[in-house]
């Protein structure tokens, strides 16, 4: 059996259990091995833009056996998905601006698609941002650290978006804060020191740059402190 690392780990958790699969970006190929492994799903098609970790994630699925099961496909994000292919589409492993980008583009290959599941790795207030302008809602989220960084990873279904969300819900989840998840309490210790040091190194600086990158730090701060009181994180 195929072991995956806790980023990998935390998308497959959020995977329906009988849906078929487009892993999208999918590198080596192991989120589909393992999840058609656990019997979790009846199958997959791999999509990587490169044809080298294309043969790659090819090579692994051949060596467990299950090139019947796992197609792999060359695609430009999911440029030859066909509408009705998969019903859960995991987007991971890049930044939020590209993974905008795959969606925006293939608008129409979301047909038929009854979950995405993403895992933005950079830029992601922003790209909950765009989230909310799809024809899809977030109902849950989920975050691992591994390796001393932090993966959130954001579960949608299709439909309307529901009600509206606060300045600190973009910032660091929704979900995430409503169930004061641990690892987000980790990461927003962390965040804290970073922006205590950096006000107190940026006040010891006089220049009008300084001055400006001062302001904007000191909102984030204020945003985290409201975050951390307004959902109980260490109470």
């Amino acid at each position: 059996m195929i072991q995956i690392s806790k980023r990998l780990s935390a998308a497959a958790s959020l995977v329906s259990k009988g849906n078929r699969l487009a892993d999208i970006g999918c590198d080596h190929g192991y989120l589909p091995i393992y999840l058609v492994q656990q019997s979790h799903i009846p199958g997959a098609i791999a999509m990587d833009v490169r044809p080298g970790p294309l043969s790659r994630a090819r090579e692994h699925i051949r060596a467990y056996g299950l090139l019947d099961y796992i197609e792999c496909r060359l695609s430009d994000g999911l440029e030859a998905l066909r509408p009705g292919e998969a019903e859960t589409i995991v987007i991971a492993g890049m930044g939020g601006p590209l993974m905008e980008k795959i969606l925006v583009k293939g608008a129409g290959q979301l047909a038929g698609v009854k979950e995405l599941i993403v895992q933005p790795q950079s830029d992601v207030e922003q790209f909950r941002r765009f989230l909310r302008k799809l024809p899809f809602t977030v109902d849950s989220e989920d975050m691992v650290e591994e390796n001393a960084k932090f993966y959130p990873v954001l579960h949608l279904v299709c439909g309307e978006n529901g009600d509206s969300w606060q300045e600190a819900e973009y910032r660091y989840g929704k979900y995430l804060l409503r169930d004061r998840h641990p690892v987000l309490q980790k990461y927003l210790c962390r965040e804290r020191k970073r922006l205590v040091k950096l006000e107190r190194d940026l006040g010891e600086v006089k220049s009008s740059r300084a001055k400006m990158r001062l302001e904007l730090v000191r909102k984030e701060k204020e945003c985290l402190e409201e975050a951390w009181e307004t959902y109980g994180f260490g109470m």
